[in-house]
């Protein structure tokens, strides 16, 4: 028997619009227009806005800042996988004399190039792009802040540089190669450089007096591929499908898995608030649940897309304020009261289709030293190692086709497991990075190295 998940429940929904009201009402934002996504799809639509009327619906257009961002690295990504390029390839070999050439793609795409975070005065998101004409402009005389690599520093003209990397591989302006590659693939057909109606109005709202004043809204020129898209809550559901999924017409589920998968070094208050970033994408430990998506903000707009891969629902929500609610904790909200008054129905156990023999033998209790560990063997193929209880070193196992595991993750990523046999053929123990288990505590029936005491195991007397 299966069970439909594709409505909500009423309470659910009611929750959602609740959680919005609160945020436009509390934020004092001008509108306010959010999205669910589950199973592949946007399950809930909710709008709230101070003018009279319908509000902002689906396809209504909002500025969404540095989550243009993430659809650089995608394209980025895509050369990757291509051959054109390797992740760790400084960028002088491919986009040479911009005077930042030592960093690295890699610490490009993470913020970990040491690169300032704006670039030099006048402010470039309240200024047309025209007053940047080169990369130079960009950059400015001192591009860097901090060493390459060190830390994570989030640098605004670092993704204008990879965007520069993009056109100068494809030979086509990034607008060009973002719409053929990546927006018509997915069906995003209402997300866009420029505004296209119906789009909602960037607004400031005074601090201390509730009336409001009309932004500008700026070409950022070379600036674009770290903040200039327009996009809608529908369009942004379709791209959250694809960052928790894949699509094999943009990127592989491999690839955006790379995506999600921290890569810049945390400081000592991202490891506590449980912050750091992938490639193009932000990542967080919120309520017990892992996080991925990214905020944007430019004068007049805010916006956020969080997904849940683990619960598969993500969220979107945009504003057309400058500062006003925390889209953030708006979207790990919503989020969260999806996943907890309908948490996700597990798919149904299936069985391996066949099982190796020799596999079969290795299954069960093993001891690392004195600590008990389980190996299984998993219904999608992989073997799995942990404690037999409480924390530790745990990993799953990918079979390299010779008797053999290659770690996936954790302590053990890389790292090779193999059974080591007797001449007669039986099992000695594991070896696993150099790292004996044996069927029992110091076996010495095994290759321990140090040997095992010859008065064996003894009580105090």
């Amino acid at each position: 028997m299966t069970t439909s998940q594709e409505e909500l429940l009423p309470g659910t929904r009611r929750a959602l619009s609740h959680r919005i009201a609160v945020a436009q009402a509390e934020g004092r934002a001008p509108s306010l227009v959010a999205a669910v996504v589950r199973d592949g799809r946007a399950v809930w639509h909710g709008s709230r806005t101070s003018v009279e009327g319908h509000g902002p619906d689906e396809n209504v257009q909002y500025r969404i800042g540095s989550i243009t961002k993430t659809f650089t690295a995608v394209l980025v990504l895509r050369l990757r996988d291509e051959g054109m390029l390797d992740l760790s390839d400084p960028l002088e070999k491919h986009l040479p004399g911009t005077g930042a050439g030592e960093a690295t793609i890699a610490e490009l795409l993470a913020h970990t190039s040491g690169l300032a975070a704006e670039s030099p005065a006048p402010w470039w998101e309240r200024t047309p792009g025209s007053l940047r004409p080169e990369l130079a402009d960009v950059l400015g005389e001192q591009p860097f802040r901090h060493p390459a690599g060190r830390r994570f520093h989030y640098s605004n003209p670092g993704y204008s540089l990879l965007g520069a990397l993009v056109e100068k591989l494809r030979g086509a302006p990034w607008e060009e190669v973002l719409r053929s590659e990546v927006l018509e693939p997915l069906g995003l057909d209402r997300t866009s450089t420029g505004p296209l109606a119906p789009h909602a109005g960037g607004w400031a709202v005074h601090p201390w007096a509730d009336v409001m004043l009309p932004e500008p809204t700026e070409d950022l020129g070379l600036m674009a591929p770290a903040g200039q898209l327009w996009s809608t809550t529908g369009d942004l559901a379709k791209f959250a499908v694809f960052l928790a999924k894949g699509d094999d017409q943009v990127l592989s589920a491999a690839t955006v898995l790379e995506m999600r998968t921290p890569a810049a070094p945390a400081e000592a208050a991202d490891v506590v608030d449980g912050d750091t970033y992938g490639l193009g994408l932000h990542i967080q430990h919120r309520d017990g649940r892992l996080l991925v998506g990214h905020s944007g903000s430019l004068p007049g707009f805010l916006a956020n897309l969080t997904i849940s891969v683990a619960d598969d629902v993500a969220a979107v929500v945009l504003a057309n304020c400058t500062s006003g609610p925390l889209l953030s904790a708006v979207g790990a909200d919503l989020v969260r009261i999806v996943a907890e008054s309908e948490p996700r129905f597990p798919d149904p156990w299936q069985p391996l289709r066949e099982v190796d023999a020799a596999e079969l033998e290795l299954v069960g209790q093993w001891y690392w030293g004195t600590h008990a560990f389980a190996l299984r063997l998993t219904a999608d193929g992989l073997v799995t190692l942990g404690p037999l209880s409480g924390n530790g070193r745990r990993s799953r196992f990918r079979a390299n086709g010779d008797a053999t595991w290659t770690g996936l993750e954790g302590y053990y990523a890389g790292e090779l497991l193999k059974a080591v046999r007797r001449p007669d053929g039986s099992v000695s123990h594991l070896d696993l990075g150099s790292f004996v288990f044996t069927r029992q505590p110091y076996d010495e029936g095994a290759s321990l190295p140090g040997g095992v005491d010859a008065e064996g195991w003894r009580g105090i007397g």
